[in-house]
């Protein structure tokens, strides 16, 4: 009935760690502990149960018995009240009986009372023990919770800004360039087409006005 809280105590300190250590999820062992540390103390309190039952069904077995051993006594002296010797005899010889009966009665109750006494005891130590157990499992749950949360920040640090996503970076920053060169290549063609017509234009108006002038100076003389 106590095996697994002998064998807990042992893996209290450096051998829990250790074991903790070994197990998958430790998060999960230590939920099963408790539950095997509960199914073991609800073991204990249904044995106390039956204990105190038996107890107290001796206890009334021997008060019985002594109830009637005081009987025989008070029948055994009205007997030779009476003047029934032979009676009297016989009625004490049965008191004798029902003594020894009740002497064992008593022992029995005794030994009985012990051992609920005994079985209290235990119970009580295993509660003590479950919940010092339950403060030590909060601690290392959070512990371990801590402890995987940090890991998962970790890995996460060290993959993040590895070399392929700076190589990514520095591919989109030249392409980025790229474009904006092109933009500022595009702006400045579109500029130097403009002047070029501008120039053409201005030349052909500056020929239209060179004929317009000869034109008016033929017409003043053929006035």
């Amino acid at each position: 009935m106590f095996t697994f809280f002998k064998r807990l105590r042992t893996l209290v300190g450096s051998e829990l760690n250790a074991l903790l250590d070994r197990a998958e999820d430790p998060v999960k062992m230590l939920d099963q502990f408790m539950r095997e540390m509960e199914t073991e103390i609800k073991e204990v309190e249904s044995a106390v149960a039956v204990q105190m039952a038996n107890e107290k069904m001796m206890k009334r077995k021997y008060e019985d018995e002594k109830s009637f051993v005081e009987k025989r006594d008070e029948q055994a002296m009205k007997a030779l009240e009476a003047g029934d010797e032979d009676l009297a005899r016989r009625t004490i010889a049965d008191k004798h009986n029902h003594e020894e009966q009740m002497n064992q009665l008593n022992n029995s109750y005794e030994q009985a009372s012990m051992d609920v006494r005994e079985l209290k005891d235990k119970l009580e130590h295993m509660k003590n023990e479950y919940q010092e157990m339950k403060v030590k499992k909060d601690s290392l749950q959070a512990r371990a919770q801590a402890a995987q949360t940090k890991t998962k920040v970790n890995r996460a640090l060290n993959t993040f800004g590895s070399e392929h996503s700076k190589h990514g970076f520095e591919r989109m920053e030249k392409k980025v360039l790229q474009y904006e060169a092109e933009a500022e290549t595009t702006e400045e063609m579109k500029h130097t087409n403009h002047s070029l017509d501008d120039e053409l234009h201005a030349l052909e108006d500056n020929r239209v006005d060179a004929e317009l002038a000869r034109m008016k100076e033929r017409a003043n003389k053929h006035g």
